[in-house]
Parts: structure tokens; sequence; C-alpha cells
């Protein structure tokens, strides 16, 4: 998935970064509320953590900017300012969820993750296709109970492909998914993607299909 991080504080931001690219999330960085007004006018994500008390555009701004343009990102502010006219005031203007600094990292783990699945529109925390289970809480996959060990490009390729099973996904869409600004990648490098999961996927009956010009879809291979 695609988190933008909006925060001003660098340790606290390069810190985040770092736990939500660690469970193979691409992770985007802006320190001010302009910059972010910028980032989701242009960019598509999934996520937005976003601080209120800002330079040059405040949190609550960007998050009204955001929602007037009908940006359907999921939105957890995170924010020192606790009042509880404040937090009224962050989920009516459009906010998914709250949370008060200073926080705990496991309980800011497991909200993004609940937040991510209500994005995919999934209620459960595994998802089964063909023989093969995600388990969006850990983001892995496994097959007839043994674990699947696949590469994190790979890993985010399949996610992406596993949440919406049996339909096309453009080209476009899984690029922007999985890069982030300072990302190189490329068409071919999603073809290759394919391609190399394509062989991981086969003994567990699933395959990645090919819509000529638009993108690829998860399918369940022929008996053979």
């Amino acid at each position: 998935m695609r988190i933008l991080l909006v925060e001003d504080n660098e340790a606290l931001a390069d810190g985040l970064s770092a736990i939500l690219k660690g469970t193979g999330h691409a992770v985007d960085v802006v320190r001010d509320g302009a910059s972010a007004d910028a980032a989701i006018t242009s960019e598509s994500f999934d996520l937005v953590i976003l601080d209120l008390t800002l330079p040059e555009m405040d949190g609550l701004d960007v998050l009204r900017a955001m929602r007037a343009r009908r940006s359907k990102a999921a939105v957890l502010i995170l924010t020192a300012r606790g009042a509880p006219e404040e937090r009224v005031r962050g989920l009516d203007l459009g906010a998914d969820d709250y949370m008060i600094k200073p926080f705990d990292i496991s309980e800011f783990e497991a909200r993004v993750r609940m937040l991510l699945r209500r994005q995919a529109g999934l209620r459960s925390a595994a998802i089964t296709f063909g023989g093969v289970v995600l388990d969006l809480n850990s983001r892995s996959f496994s097959a007839d109970g043994a674990p699947l060990d696949i590469p994190a490009r790979e890993l985010g390729l399949l996610e992406i492909l596993f949440m919406r099973a049996g339909k096309v996904v453009a080209k476009e869409a899984i690029m922007q998914s999985l890069a982030a600004f300072d990302d190189d990648l490329s068409a071919n490098a999603i073809e290759q993607y394919v391609s190399r999961l394509r062989k991981r996927l086969a003994p567990h009956g699933l395959t990645v299909r090919t819509a000529r010009g638009i993108g690829y879809y998860l399918d369940k291979a022929p008996a053979a």
C-alpha cells in the first residue's frame, strides 16, 4: 500500500517511515502542510498519516481540502492536540481515526492495518484465494500451512493483485501503489516481477494473467 506521512518532527517521521517501510509499504514523507496538499492533489495514496500543527498549512486545512476534492484516501490524524473539541473537529472533517501523541507503536501499527483493511473493503485479517492465504496483519502469504518466501517488491505486487483477485488492476495503479516519490520503478520492472510471481504461484494453482494494454489480474490456473 502507498502511504503519505505528514510530520514536521524529523526524528519521528524517520522512525515511523522506517517502521512502515519495514512492513513493505511504499512511504512518502513531507514535513509541511502545503507540500502535503500538493502531494495529495497530484498523487494517489491509500492512507495519509497527518499531523495537525504543521508549517505553512494546518493539518485540518489539509484534511478539509482533500475531502473537498473527494479524495478517498484513509486519514489517520497523529497529533499532540488532544482536546475533545479537536478530536471531534478532525473526525467531522473526514478523518478516519485520531491518535494522540505520545502513542504506543504497536497500537499505531494495529490502527494502520485496520485502516488499510477498511480501505480495501475487507473485514477479515485473512484472505484466501485458491490454496493461498494472505495474512493482512503480518503481510505474509502461506500455502498448505507453509509460509511462502517472496521478496518485498513481488510480495507487494501479489498483495495488490490478491486483494482484487479476479479483477484487472491497471499497470499504472500498480506502479503508483508500489513506488514512493524517490523510487525508480519502470513498467519493464513490473513485467519482470509478474514473470517471477507466475513461477512462484504455479505450484499452488494460481497464475497472474495479462489484460493486454491494461494491466494484470490474479486467476486460478487450469488443472493439469
